[in-house]
């Protein structure tokens, strides 16, 4: 029964049971008026169900698909068991590489003859998917979810959402990257947000940097929210290695192109003053009804 017959449904009951009631009042000894009055009360009743509310990670991932697509970015996503070679090899990461101790992955065994699988540990690994399959000029953004296998605390989870970006093409530099990342941010959070960045180190790109925004409660002045400095450290960016766009049958001579990854739960408890992260997960409905 659809929920229009059904309400209908509640209506005609209530209906009769008036009738009833008032009716016949023998039908009504024993019962008291309070059974009427419980039943009316019922949520269901003329469809006057609670409104749901949309999750705080939906609102974001919304805004960010909103904001990418106003710039000219494609939006997609791959799969959450991902196979070594996208999530490590084709990313400069190889088996031998101590980078591979900076990700504590989630193996899984499979039987199916397509190599080693994992949890992905990060949308990183669409990346050298996409790339491989598509020919430069292109920009994309990728939402999704993501696995680490640590211990989790108020800033971490072993699930958690984060935001892969990178654009190629032939005129694409470090100037291209910052002047998309202020544009980015100032579009995401509506106010004039300026960035920094500092030298970092990630295997996939180079050079590679640490990407602070100017705070957005703020406007740089300080406050608790970027602990009195008027900078936030936001997100992993950089150039994408030669290496890896020579992977993915893209010449590097030719080419050019960014890449970052930040954290959608980092930019939501930022945002929200949600300090754990763990109320984002943990099914309480009085987290979503407040949004």
């Amino acid at each position: 029964m659809g929920i229009v017959e059904g309400n209908t449904m509640n209506v005609v009951v209530v209906v009769v049971l008036w009738f009833l009631f008032v009716s016949f009042p023998a039908f009504a000894q024993g019962w008291g008026p309070e059974v009427f009055f419980l039943y009316s009360k019922h949520s269901t009743l003329y469809g006057m169900q609670t409104k749901g509310h949309a999750h705080p990670v939906s609102i974001i991932i919304r805004d960010i698909i909103t904001v990418a697509t106003s710039l000219g970015f494609d939006v997609t996503d791959g799969p959450e068991l991902e196979q070594e070679k996208y999530n490590f090899d084709m990313l400069n990461i190889p088996s031998w590489h101590p980078a591979r101790d900076m990700w504590d992955t989630f193996w899984v065994k499979t039987l199916d003859g397509y190599g080693k699988r994992l949890m992905r540990t990060h949308t990183s690994s669409v990346q050298p998917r996409y790339m491989s399959t598509h020919q430069p000029p292109f920009s994309v953004m990728i939402p999704g979810k993501v696995f680490r296998y640590e211990p989790t605390d108020t800033t971490h989870e072993a699930q958690f959402f984060q935001l892969e970006g990178f654009m190629v093409g032939t005129d694409v530099s470090v100037a291209t990257m910052k002047a998309f990342f202020a544009e980015f941010f100032s579009k995401l959070f509506k106010k004039d947000i300026h960035v920094r960045m500092r030298p970092s180190y990630f295997p996939f790109v180079e050079p590679g940097v640490e990407v602070d925004m100017s705070c957005f409660k703020c406007g740089g002045a300080g406050c608790a929210t970027c602990k009195h400095t008027g900078w936030i450290e936001i997100m992993g960016a950089g150039m994408i290695h030669p290496t890896v766009l020579r992977d993915c049958h893209i010449d590097p001579d030719v080419y050019s192109g960014f890449a970052f990854g930040v954290g959608i739960d980092r930019i939501i408890m930022m945002k929200y003053g949600i300090d754990d992260i763990r109320v984002l997960y943990n099914g309480d409905i009085r987290v979503s009804a407040q949004f």
